[in-house]
């Protein structure tokens, strides 16, 4: 099978409920991420990068955003019928409950499977930021004549007990899961490290058909917990070694294998400052394997004066004087003078006030920071202004309304 017919379903349902109150207003994947991406524009772009085009986006939870996002920017194709991003929410077919899982919300839409008729199906998740060509992992699948193929990245075992752990035999074929066991299991080779899930498949076709039909009559509905070890010694189960795949136009000072969970607020905040720096742990800029991102550009970013240090500026972006570290600011942000921003996050169209200053802190879309504001410095002072995660970050919530223009 030289060159197989592949339909992807990306899961796009999760509350994310860590990164309160980020998802008061929208799902995880639907977060804004860097200067002008959103978090599931990085599975997107892995599928498509992979010449991946027939995509199916099982959305749930304040989806709107999320679905908003998809139609305004990802177009594949209007003369090729099999180029699509198509966003499908729960169908309710077997009855009024949402998605109970992973493999429920794939099973819920197996007619698009049917009607599709492809060789090969993905199941990837849309909460990760990282860079894959997808079509490694489905040379591996073929290579290895697998039913399945489980994507795993190895990590130091001393981490591994925090996650799924894969134990595999020395030819990548899958003999048991543990989850989150006090003594993981070596990957064959190195016993310093272990395979941990990262939740991403490749299915045969009539494998995922009847694993799904069987998982549905056992009201078993997910992939990792369900579905994958119940094929385990009846099938051929591979693990992919995710650090095994190779990106175009990968820079030498990056991090080999870089993949991030961005699940919680202090793991979303750590994955900005993977962005900067001279050196950074994820470079953006790759123009052969790039991130596509939010939509159209706005104006040049615009500096009268500024002092600004490892940071990211984001398009339409307005500077009258400033002093900026190790931050990233979004499109269409307006910072007025004597305005002080530190390791921070600011996103889109908000306005920081003269002589305000914000540290360590997420300022989320359409707000308006007053003049002379300060969050950051005083925790007893910024209870009353932001809400504060456990790990010590202010945020400041998505405004209900646009802001409004100043007077004068």
């Amino acid at each position: 099978m030289s060159n197989p017919k592949v339909l992807a379903f990306i899961l796009a349902g999760g509350k994310g409920e860590r990164l309160f109150p980020l998802t008061s207003f929208r799902s995880k994947p639907s977060i804004p991420f860097g200067g002008r991406y959103r978090i599931v524009d990085f599975v997107l772009s892995n599928l498509v990068n992979s010449q991946i085009y027939s995509i199916y986006m099982l959305v749930q939870y304040k989806s709107q955003s999320l679905i908003e996002h998809v139609r305004q920017n990802w177009i594949l194709s209007s003369v090729i019928k099999d180029h699509f991003v198509t966003v499908v929410p729960p169908q309710m077919r077997m009855g009024p409950e949402w998605f109970q899982g992973t493999a429920d919300a794939v099973f819920q839409n197996i007619g698009l499977i049917r009607d599709h008729n492809p060789d090969l199906v993905v199941v990837f998740g849309a909460d990760h930021i990282y860079r894959m060509d997808i079509r490694q992992m489905i040379n591996f699948h073929l290579t290895k004549g697998a039913s399945v193929t489980v994507a795993a990245r190895p990590v130091p075992i001393d981490q591994a007990s925090a996650f799924g752990v894969i134990q595999t035999d020395p030819d990548h074929r899958i003999t048991g899961f543990q989850e989150k066991p006090k003594r993981p299991s070596p990957m064959p080779g190195d016993p310093a490290k272990a395979y941990v899930s990262m939740g991403n498949y490749v299915f045969s076709r009539e494998v995922l058909l009847s694993s799904l039909a069987d998982a549905q009559r056992k009201k078993q509905h997910d992939f990792g917990a369900h579905v994958i070890p119940s094929l385990v010694g009846k099938g051929r189960v591979f693990t992919y070694d995710f650090a095994t795949n190779v990106i175009p136009g990968a820079s030498v000072y990056e991090e080999p294998g870089y993949w991030r969970d961005v699940g919680t607020i202090p793991a979303y905040f750590e994955a900005h400052r993977d962005l900067l720096g001279k050196k950074p742990k994820f470079e953006l800029d790759n123009g052969s394997w790039p991130i596509h991102s939010s939509g159209g550009y706005g104006p040049s970013a615009k500096f009268l004066r500024a002092e600004i240090r490892n940071s990211i500026i984001a398009d339409g972006v307005v500077i009258n004087k400033a002093k900026i570290k190790n931050s990233v600011i979004r499109s269409g942000v307006q910072i007025e003078d004597n305005v002080v921003v530190e390791d921070s996050i600011v996103m889109d169209k908000v306005v920081l006030r003269r002589n305000c200053r914000i540290k360590n802190v997420i300022i989320d879309k359409l707000n308006v920071i007053d003049e002379g504001e300060e969050i950051g410095f005083d925790p007893k002072a910024d209870l009353f202004k932001c809400h504060i995660d456990k790990s010590g970050i202010g945020i400041v919530p998505k405004a209900g309304r646009k802001r409004k223009p100043r007077q004068g």
